[in-house]
Formats: structure tokens, C-alpha cells, sequence
């Protein structure tokens, strides 16, 4: 009787287990929620799929969503992190506008393999492989030139790629513009520092005293450990609203029903192995400002008022210095690092007056 019962008390919570797991998604198929009309069935005409593509010899993912494939293209480059499972949260509708490629980066997410050295991440592969990928999405819909969308260290090889190769682009879109990432890190530190001593919060201000961000220093690793955690706790981080890495972006990863497990656990490797950036180094010993001084296509930058990832006032400075045949920069008041999920009506707009449109009219004026 009593090996019955404790079969029973097994079963029973494998049973509620497996109820939990499916009802948070954290078991899923993996298949991509389809594009809907405003009927909130699947558009004809629309698309939505996953796939895998060879890129320079590494397997590489990404999701393309579009409510009518015939629509302009659009290249999404993520930050650190793929982040296209933050639309679930974060509707951005894109894909009213554009068909969207939300490619996950070699070394990351779909595209997470540990047998990628991760010393053969540089600049100018990501550089080759957003080229290569352009190309894969032109020949594929037909098209000459698509827009490029980069967000954060996406922005960093995104920028280049667009210099380099603007004859395949009608537009650069930046949004949380790299800029001097060394001096961006001094302003971040200086000014969280400053706001926890203000709150009194003498553990958190200690621990970035004991770690100081430098010029000569660069980023200690004591601080890059505390770094996600205090710039979400302060709301300048992934979004002024988000004030934890874990409940705003480590649980809805999990509760994605769009990736299985494993691409679930390759989404996490690929952010533990990389940690801020397998860039980092790269990106602290650029200035933008110095290397990508034109633009031969037009330049539009997305920023929040609030984001001190990615410095807003240094992204307005190197702005002011680019030539391009057209640019505009567009503040978000109620952003910080992520203005296209903070503010998505007025993204919206500008992407589908102004980029689309191809003016500034809803640019800042100065």
C-alpha cells in the first residue's frame, strides 16, 4: 500500500509538472506565431517562418514575419542578446510595415554552436555575415536594396557594414547608437554611482566604488557583473519600465512558446559565454566618431532620453558630426535603451512616414 501510494504521489507530480511546464511554455514546439490580419487570422499574403542558413560556414537562424511578404525588407540587428522574443511582450508590429528579418547573430540564440571559437567573433566577420545575409534576403524577395534596423552593439558592426556596402541599403535606422563606448561606460558609472549614493544605498555604491570604470582602466570585471543589475534597478537599462534582468528578460525567454528548449538553453550560452559583448573589447577601443564619418545613404537614430547603455548624449554628438544625404535623430522622453518596444506607436510612425517616406519631419528640431 504504501509503494502505491508513493507511485501515486510520483504521478501526481509529474502530472502537475507537466501541466506547468506547458502552461508556461517553458516546453514548446518552437513554432512562430503567425502573423494575423486584422480579422486575427493568419494574413494572406503574409509570412512567418524560422529558418537556418549557412553564413560564412557557420549555421545561423532567424525568424522572418511580414503581413504581406511584398512589403519593403528590413534586417533586424540585435544588441548582446537576441531579443525577438520580447515582442511577445513588446508588440513592435513591424510587420505591418516591413518583412522583417529578426536575425540571431553567429555565437547567439539560434545561431549559439560551442564549437565557434569565440576569438573568431570579431567586427569584420559580423561585418561579412550581415553583408551575406543582406544578400540572402535580396535575392530572396527580389530586391535591390533593403533597410538595416541595429539596435545597441548591433548598431557597432551594423553602422560599418551599412558604410561600407550602401549600394544594398536604402536606409541605416539606429537605435541606442554606439558611439566612444569607453566614454559612454565613464558617464554610466559616474552617474550610477552618483544615484545610489543619493538613495543611500551604500552596498550597491561600495560595490561600484570598489570597481571604477576608467579610461586608462577601461571596465573592471568586478563592474560588468553588476552592471545589467544596477542599470535595470535605476530604469536605465533594456527599458525604463524593467527593473530586473530576470523578470523582464531571463523569464519571458523561458515562456516563449517560439523557441524549443534546447534553443532556449543556446539562447542563455551564447549570452553566459559572450557576456556584455564578444565585441566588448572592440567596441571599448572604437570611436565611431573617428571611423564611420559618412554615410552615402540616410541616417535616421532612434534614442531614449533615459538610456545610459548606450550614451544618448554621445550618440547626439557623433550626429551632429556624420555627413549623410539625409539624416534625422528622435529622442524618446519615456525610453531608455529600447525605444522601438517603449514607445512602439511613435517608432511606428517615424519608421513608416520618415524612413519609408524617406524625410525627417518628425525629427527633433534644433
Amino acid at each position: 500500500m504504501a509503494a502505491l501510494r508513493r507511485l501515486t504521489a510520483a504521478a501526481t507530480t509529474a502530472l502537475a509538472v507537466g501541466a506547468l511546464l506547458r502552461r508556461t511554455h517553458l516546453w514548446s514546439n518552437g513554432k512562430p506565431i503567425p502573423v494575423v490580419g486584422a480579422d486575427g487570422r493568419p494574413a494572406t499574403g503574409g509570412l512567418t517562418e524560422k529558418l537556418y542558413l549557412d553564413v560564412n560556414g557557420v549555421r545561423q537562424g532567424m525568424f522572418l514575419r511580414s503581413r504581406d511578404a511584398a512589403q519593403p525588407v528590413l534586417l533586424y540587428l540585435h544588441g548582446g542578446m537576441p531579443e525577438y522574443f520580447l515582442t511577445e511582450r513588446y508588440p513592435t508590429v513591424l510587420e505591418h510595415h516591413f518583412t522583417v528579418a529578426w536575425w540571431e547573430q553567429r555565437g547567439t540564440g539560434l545561431s549559439y554552436s560551442p564549437d565557434i571559437p569565440p576569438e573568431t567573433i570579431t567586427a569584420e566577420q559580423l561585418i561579412a555575415d550581415t553583408l551575406t545575409v543582406t544578400d540572402y534576403l535580396r535575392r530572396r524577395f527580389g530586391t535591390d536594396r533593403i533597410y538595416l534596423l541595429a539596435h545597441s552593439g548591433g548598431t557597432f558592426f551594423g553602422l560599418q557594414a551599412a558604410a561600407r556596402a550602401p549600394e544594398r541599403y536604402h536606409a541605416y535606422i539606429g537605435m541606442a547608437q554606439m558611439a566612444d563606448q569607453l566614454q559612454s561606460e565613464l558617464l554610466a558609472y559616474q552617474y550610477m554611482l552618483r544615484r545610489f549614493e543619493e538613495r543611500g544605498d551604500q552596498r550597491m555604491a561600495r560595490r561600484l566604488r570598489n570597481a571604477p570604470v576608467t579610461v586608462t582602466g577601461g571596465t573592471p570585471r568586478a563592474y560588468l557583473a553588476i552592471r545589467d543589475t544596477t542599470m535595470h534597478r535605476l530604469g536605465v537599462g533594456t527599458a525604463r519600465d524593467m527593473h530586473s534582468v530576470l523578470s523582464g528578460v531571463f523569464w519571458p525567454s523561458l515562456r516563449s512558446p517560439q523557441y524549443t528548449p534546447t534553443e532556449k538553453l543556446r539562447l542563455w550560452r551564447g549570452k553566459f559565454t559572450s557576456g556584455v559583448s564578444t565585441l566588448w573589447a572592440e567596441n571599448l577601443a572604437t570611436d565611431l566618431g573617428q571611423t564611420v564619418t559618412e554615410l552615402a545613404i540616410p541616417l535616421y537614430l532612434l534614442h531614449g532620453i533615459h538610456d545610459y547603455t548606450c550614451s544618448y548624449p554621445l550618440a547626439q554628438e557623433y550626429f551632429e558630426k556624420v555627413q549623410a544625404p539625409l539624416k534625422g535623430f528622435y529622442t524618446f522622453h519615456r525610453s531608455a535603451h529600447s525605444p522601438l518596444f517603449e514607445e512602439p506607436e511613435r517608432a511606428q510612425a517615424i519608421l513608416r512616414d520618415d524612413v519609408l517616406g524617406g524625410t525627417t519631419s518628425l525629427a527633433d528640431r534644433t
